[in-house]
């Protein structure tokens, strides 16, 4: 009987595997600002970014096992404005890429509905490690269509940003050999991004596609 409990718990503890992931994001920011009026528009839209790190797969029972990860994020959306004056053709285009860079923890409960397949749902915890706003401005003053465009990148004000960022991820991945999968996950931010914000909260949202590789 001892040697059986040896010999199974040897099992239990290699059962617990290591691996590194990473791939692409499709980040945008939801809000309610995204307005069109006669005089003005604005709009934002997917930003194209990436994500890298490590993960501990656990089993707890049967077909469930825990993911605590720690990647490096990089999240934002691109947006596109225009304000129209009152004379004639002037107006003020702006296009901006607005990037975040997180260092993001999801804890994500998986259930293989088969060896190689899983599905997974779990909260996903962010600390905000900078960001930069880059675009360029381009005003166009009179009828003949002259215009002026003027390049900027900036860093962010982080005292005007939630240095913490939650959300809650759904997704699935499937282990074509031992080792590695191909993984997609969407996470849905619930916190605001802004500390001081007056209108709609602007949040989080990100589709990941990417592959996993598990040390056996």
């Amino acid at each position: 009987m001892v040697f059986a409990q040896e010999k199974t718990e040897t099992k239990t503890k290699s059962a617990i595997t290591f691996g590194v992931k990473g791939g692409m994001n499709v980040s945008s920011h939801t809000d309610g600002n995204e307005d069109t009026y006669y005089w003005s528009n604005y709009e934002r839209k997917a930003k194209i970014g990436f994500n890298a790190g490590a993960f501990v797969n656990i089993p707890i029972s049967g077909k469930f096992s825990v993911q605590p990860e720690i990647l490096y994020n990089g999240l934002g959306s691109k947006i596109e404005s225009t304000i129209k004056f009152d004379i004639p053709d002037a107006r003020m285009n702006n296009k901006e890429t607005f990037s975040l860079s997180y260092l993001s923890m999801p804890l994500m409960l998986q259930y293989n509905l088969l060896p190689e397949l899983y599905v997974e749902a779990g909260p996903e915890f962010g600390f905000l490690l900078g960001g930069r706003s880059k675009g360029d401005l381009t005003q166009t003053s009179n009828q003949d269509g002259a215009s002026s465009t003027q390049s900027y990148s900036d860093k962010i004000a982080m005292d005007l940003f939630n240095k913490f960022n939650f959300g809650i991820g759904i997704g699935a991945g499937y282990y074509f050999t031992q080792n590695l999968a191909v993984t997609a996950r969407f996470t849905a931010g619930v916190t605001d991004i802004y500390k001081y914000n007056t209108y709609d909260a602007v949040r989080n949202n990100a589709l990941q596609v990417g592959l996993a590789y598990k040390f056996k």
